[in-house]
């Protein structure tokens, strides 16, 4: 459901009586599933014992109170939320009140007024509107006006060929350029809406002709206007490049073009220009934005960015500053700096960076007490480079607007500024390939510049590129080992290490965790080390999200590098709080620049970890239940030869599943049952026809690939887990149970090893070094296991990591309803297990240290420092190991 529909079809609903029931016609209206709603009607998923009362989890408390006054209610339900219901609505049928648990925003209006307060409850639409709650509200507005006037325009053209997608982006950033000018003293106040009131059709019929002689008008210089009529001559040159090119206005109806008249009655004045990138995401298809790496990002996210990159050190200097002197050294620094995104899609980092360097230009002037100061902050010297040119016209447009606004403030604190119009080139945005192209090309450097580069660039994990991102990293990354298993921002890391190598240049990115974990730390890290570049700061992982249309929330980092002859402090930033650190690893802790290897042998003294066996059989030598069941109807005998088998979905979901064991001495015994023969001459033709591997296994049809077998249990645990989760879910299954390759499984352990693999500090280790994709941990053997860092222990205390295996088993058990997917929901975990685990975790930490450690930072501190201890040890001991034996061989000559 689009906004414009929402807010169309709850003001026809509410222009009728409405029905008993109608809170079901509303959530109908917001694009809730019509089945569930169906069922919350008949009462299946209403969770309330009330009458009347809804309760649907996550969704909606709603009550009718006749009698209770209606804050005493609402304040009451708010008191006993059980089900994480995003709204609490309370209403007596004349008077509403609703309650938004996530953002605690409230409403209490008119049941009547509801249509006017549509966008409270957007989120049930998906359209997250209260995630604007930190920034402008003036920028919300616009964005929604933006995004139902292109939903008006889209109804009324149809078309979805390219050519005509992008005179459509090229009309909307003109129709921007235009709402703003009208209130920022750009156009006349309010001429562009009056305009568009007094001199077309009221339905919209004859607007297009009246926009394209409009804009012709915008790209007519002043000696060429002597013919023009009145109400057109107010309108200024405007030049720039903006309403050059010669396009076609859509077509429009009577609502499409009150949406322009209603988009022009908000305060354009107010609105940030980096809220533009929003009202993009709002026009191109998402198709489009994933494949152009078009990053909307907020200005809260933004300033993650740009203040440990420059911003603060600026502010530093400028807060010491006592001397007319060093005020002056600071504005010849500021006016000099570069800054680049080479993947600036709408320009917000570089709208941002500029606006916050004229502001503290502005405060500068201020503190020197010049009476008329001029701007020495020039948008010549910020940079970027975008793959789609429609994005890099709507970053030069908002970095236009971005400079009126500042001129604007600063005409506002000294009396003067230099004019607007008409147009001059704005940034030095460059379309283009940022990974074919040269950096140095496009914002040159010379020896003494600094020049910041930031920007948040494409992710795109190896699986989900293009050929011609493939090629992208063939090309950038060519000479790194392992460069197919790295993600396409990779480019952007080594391209921008290159580019501040033995410079004062430094860059900061926001990109996924996955290449500071796992194998890619390993691949690409090492390379940009090496090119005397250190971790400048860096922001561990968190939740990201911006506020566009279709806004995206994902787990990133933000990652800063410089070289390392700027000797300056470094600071690993946690929710703000800046911890000062001698150096930052590339897992982003504070350690060396190790990188974590693969190992085919434990780093500590933990038996050996190995996959489940592989079946490579086309489904033959696997059994569901009732296959199972049909194969001994059909002949008794079969139960010799099938076991209970385990694979990481069937363990997770208590779901049974078995299959055919047969060893070569019972082959003929085998071969005599005709169900199982059958099965096996399945097995036989799967493999005929697959590839290397399968062909291998022709000769032995009747097993799997691999028959590793435990002597009494198995530990094991799956490839993938969740990074919400604080441990692992692992089991301890018994024999004579197969394991399958889905598992990863130790054969006949130690009870403690339960305790040990279970534990938070085991899992912080994986979440830090593994590889993963969205919210999901690959568990690697050779990577999370044999890394591992342990220290030896004593009997003692492996008999109470064994009594925590058997705390936790027995808290399980306590559960047997549930699967194990359900215990270990990091929402639904049984308050007994979970205290069984906590004291897990201090069991397992001691063997550490006495010290309970505060924080997953500083257990993945301690973690690091063993680690390359545990390396160095064995390094030691390998090359003692090597002289001993160059002694030996000496003496026996």
């Amino acid at each position: 459901m689009n906004i414009t529909q929402i807010e169309e079809n709850i003001r026809i609903l509410f222009s009728s009586p409405l029905r008993e029931d109608y809170i079901y016609d509303i959530l109908r209206i917001y694009g809730l599933p019509k089945a569930s709603i169906t069922r919350l009607q008949k009462g299946n998923l209403n969770m309330s014992k009330n009458d009347g009362d809804i309760i649907w989890k996550k969704k909606l408390n709603y009550r009718k109170e006749n009698e209770q006054d209606l804050h005493e209610c609402i304040t009451a339900i708010r008191h006993d939320l059980k089900h994480k219901e995003r709204f609490v609505i309370v209403t007596d049928d004349e008077t509403l009140l609703a309650y938004d648990t996530k953002t605690d925003d409230t409403l209490d209006i008119p049941l009547s007024d509801w249509p006017e307060y549509y966008d409270f409850f957007l989120p049930w639409a998906g359209i997250e509107k209260t995630e604007y709650q930190n920034e402008n509200p003036a920028d919300v507005k616009a964005a929604e006006k933006m995004a139902k006037l292109f939903d008006e325009i889209k109804k009324d053209n149809p078309q979805e060929d390219p050519v005509f997608r992008h005179h459509l982006n090229v009309f909307l950033s003109r129709i921007l350029f235009c709402l703003f000018a009208e209130d920022t003293g750009i156009f006349d106040e309010d001429a562009f809406t009056n305009a568009i009131g007094s001199h077309t059709k009221a339905d919209g019929s004859d607007l297009h002709l009246f926009l394209d002689r409009l804009f012709g008008v915008l790209n007519t210089s002043n000696r060429k206007r002597e013919k023009l009529p009145a109400y057109l001559k107010v309108f200024p040159y405007v030049n720039g490049g903006l309403f050059e090119q010669s396009i076609s206005a859509p077509t429009f109806t009577r609502k499409s073009r009150q949406a322009i008249i209603a988009a022009g009655t908000l305060q354009w004045k107010d609105i940030n220009p980096d809220i533009f990138g929003s009202m993009f995401q709002a026009v191109i298809g998402a198709d489009q934005r994933g494949s152009l790496g078009q990053h909307y990002t907020s200005v809260p996210n933004i300033m993650k960015v740009i203040e440990p990159l420059f911003l603060n050190e600026l502010r530093e200097e400028y807060e010491n500053a006592k001397s007319k002197k060093s005020f002056e050294k600071l504005l010849t620094r500021i006016w000099n700096i570069k800054i680049f995104d080479p993947a600036c899609g709408s320009g917000n980092f570089l709208i941002i960076a500029y606006k916050e360097l004229r502001k503290l230009e502005i405060d500068i002037f201020q503190s020197m007490k010049i009476p008329l100061p001029f701007s020495g902050i020039e948008l010549g010297h910020f940079y970027g480079i975008e793959y789609d040119d429609f994005a890099g016209e709507i970053a030069k447009l908002a970095l236009w607007l971005a400079e009126h606004q500042m001129n604007s403030l600063f005409k506002r604190t000294f009396g003067k500024t230099r004019p607007t119009l008409p147009l001059k080139e704005a940034g030095q945005i460059v379309h283009g390939n940022a990974c074919r192209l040269d950096w140095e090309e496009v914002c040159p450097k010379e020896e003494g510049d600094e020049i910041y580069i930031l920007g948040n660039p494409p992710y795109l994990g190896a699986r989900n590129q293009s050929k011609e991102q493939k090629e992208d990293i063939s090309i950038v990354l060519k000479s790194l080992k392992g460069r197919n298993g790295l993600d396409y921002i990779a480019c952007w890391f080594y391209k921008a290490s290159l580019y501040i190598k033995g410079t004062r240049g430094q860059f900061a990115f926001v990109s996924t965790n996955s290449i500071c974990q796992g194998q890619q730390v390993s691949f690409l890290w090492p390379s940009i080390f090496e090119m005397d570049n250190q971790i400048q700061f860096a922001y561990p992982a968190f939740y990201w999200s911006n506020n566009a249309k279709h806004k995206a929330v994902v787990a990133v980092i933000i990652v800063g590098v410089s070289p390392i002859i700027l000797k300056k402090p470094k600071a690993i930033i946690l929710e703000n709080n800046y911890k000062n650190v001698i150096n930052i690893s590339p897992y982003l802790t504070e350690g060396s620049n190790r990188t974590i290897l693969k190992r085919q042998v434990q780093l500590s003294n933990l038996p050996a970890m190995i996959f489940g066996n592989q079946s490579v059989d086309g489904g033959n030598l696997i059994l569901s239940d009732s296959e199972k069941n049909e194969l001994l109807t059909e002949d008794h005998k079969s139960k010799k030869f099938i076991r209970k088998f385990y694979g990481w979905n069937n363990l997770s979901k208590n779901v049974l599943r078995w299959c055919l064991w047969i060893s070569e001495d019972c082959l003929d015994e085998a071969f005599s049952i005709k169900s199982i023969k059958d099965r096996i001459n399945g097995v036989k033709d799967f493999r005929e026809n697959g590839g290397q591997v399968a062909v291998s296994l022709i000769d032995i049809p009747y097993r799997f690939r691999y028959i590793h077998e435990a002597k009494k249990n198995y530990l094991v645990l799956g490839r993938n887990s969740s990074v919400l989760r604080d441990c692992l879910a692992i089991d301890l299954i018994e024999t004579p149970s197969i394991i399958g390759e889905t598992l990863q499984v130790i054969h006949d352990p130690e009870p403690f090893l339960f305790s040990l693999l279970s534990s938070r500090i085991h899992m912080n280790w994986v979440k830090a070094v593994s590889g993963g994709m969205k919210l999901d941990i690959l568990y690697s053997v050779t990577i999370c296991y044999n890394t591992f860092p342990f220290p030896p222990i004593s009997d003692t205390r492996k008999q109470e990591l064994t009594e925590s295996t058997f705390r936790i088993l027995e808290e399980r058990e306590n559960h047997p309803e549930k699967t194990l997917a359900e215990l270990y929901d990091p929402d639904k975990m049984p308050d007994g297990l979970r205290e069984a685990h906590r004291l897990n975790d201090l069991a397992v930490e001691r063997c550490y240290r006495s010290k309970p450690f505060q924080s997953d930072e500083e257990r993945l501190e301690y973690l690091f420092k063993l680690y390359e201890k545990m390396i160095q040890n064995e390094q030691d001991k390998e090359t003692l190991f090597a002289k001993e034996k160059k002694v030996r061989k000496k003496k026996k000559k």
